[in-house]
């Protein structure tokens, strides 16, 4: 598998960020991120102006961020050619994602902050619906405003990568809960908008700029091919094809890589003369072994089943017999500092 890094949750002029498409796609190669999820709200326009491109060695991928009319249930669609009315129930917009051939991830489903009246939380309330893809695990944003009090606000401004913990608990519970049913793939989002905010009544600090969000939550596909890159509509639909099925599949793990840099990071099962890896599912009835290789020594591997730990290494390798069934993914600690959160691998579920 050949690893691709890359950060969604992205916004921009057509919406309510502050940059132009091709300015945050140059952040983003000058980061050296391979890709780059823009998801404005409620408009597809980036794409249908033409800015759905390789810039350098880049992809800028478009889908859109939908919600309803009292401004909750938000959903990162993907794959699809056009927007849907805020006038429809969430219940229908992620149905018609799913029918045009789209996917898509519930946005910061358990936002809650109720102490800035002017951002008030744009939580996922309706959990009866049962056609979407996957969830946001963790959104920078979102955990920045929670955490932002009258104390910290000044440091949390300048230092916006310091502020961020872990994601909630809660939403984890959730997607371990949710992946005993079925699969459900689980992302991660910086929710750039590079706002600007007044400090002090007299100078103007931007907030989450691009390029120093784009060195904190990170996505790593794993890819069976390399991509190919170039305009031509051929090769920027295989590309764009690539992606999508890595994404959507969940062939994928996320990590804070402000904290240490996760690339090469590894966790596959083994049965028999098969290897699997994150969003597979086994139902093999040979003997499975779990791996996991970190990049970095002295680091905290939890293994966790079905929501709960099972096993706690301190190394920078460990190797795991399943005797259980059940949905299976990693967490990785580094520093004491929450840094790499796999997708599951499903094994005899």
């Amino acid at each position: 598998m050949i690893e691709y890094i890359g950060v969604a949750h992205i916004h921009s002029l057509f919406s309510d960020g502050t940059g132009e498409i091709p300015e945050i796609a140059k952040f983003a190669e000058e980061s050296d991120l391979d890709f780059l999820l823009i998801t404005d709200h409620n408009t597809l326009r980036g794409m249908q102006e033409g800015f759905e491109k390789w810039y350098g060695k880049t992809l800028c991928l478009i889908g859109c961020e939908i919600n309803d009319r009292e401004n909750k249930n938000h959903y990162l669609a993907f794959g699809i050619d056009q927007a849907y009315s805020t006038r429809l129930s969430a219940k229908e917009y992620v149905r018609k994602v799913k029918e045009a051939g789209g996917f898509g991830f519930i946005a910061h489903p358990h936002e809650k902050r109720d102490h800035i009246k002017e951002h008030p939380p744009y939580p996922w309330v309706d959990w009866g619906i049962e056609d979407f893809d996957g969830i946001e695990i963790w959104n920078h944003m979102s955990e920045w405003m929670e955490n932002l009090t009258e104390q910290n606000k000044y440091t949390s401004f300048l230092h916006p990568l310091r502020s961020i913990v872990a994601p909630p608990p809660e939403t984890l519970k959730l997607w371990d809960e949710l992946n005993l049913k079925r699969k459900v793939v689980g992302i991660g989002g910086v929710d750039a908008h590079a706002h600007k905010q007044n400090l002090f009544g007299f100078f103007e600090v931007e907030i989450f700029p691009y390029k120093v969000l784009f060195k904190s939550i990170h996505i790593h596909l794993l890819l069976p091919e390399p991509l190919v890159k170039g305009n031509s509509k051929q090769k920027l639909a295989k590309s764009k094809a690539a992606i999508y099925e890595a994404l959507a599949y969940g062939r994928s793990f996320i990590a804070n890589d402000y904290h240490a840099n996760s690339k090469g990071f590894q966790f596959f099962a083994k049965s028999g003369k098969k290897k699997f890896y994150m969003g597979d599912t086994i139902n093999s009835s040979e003997r499975v072994t779990l791996s996991i290789i970190l990049p970095v020594q002295n680091a905290d591997i939890k293994l966790i089943r079905n929501g709960k730990e099972i096993a706690d290494f301190k190394s920078d390798n460990a190797e795991f017999e399943v005797k259980k069934a059940g949905a299976y993914r990693v967490e990785v600690y580094y520093q004491n500092k929450a840094w790499i959160f796999t997708n599951h691998i499903r094994i005899g579920i």
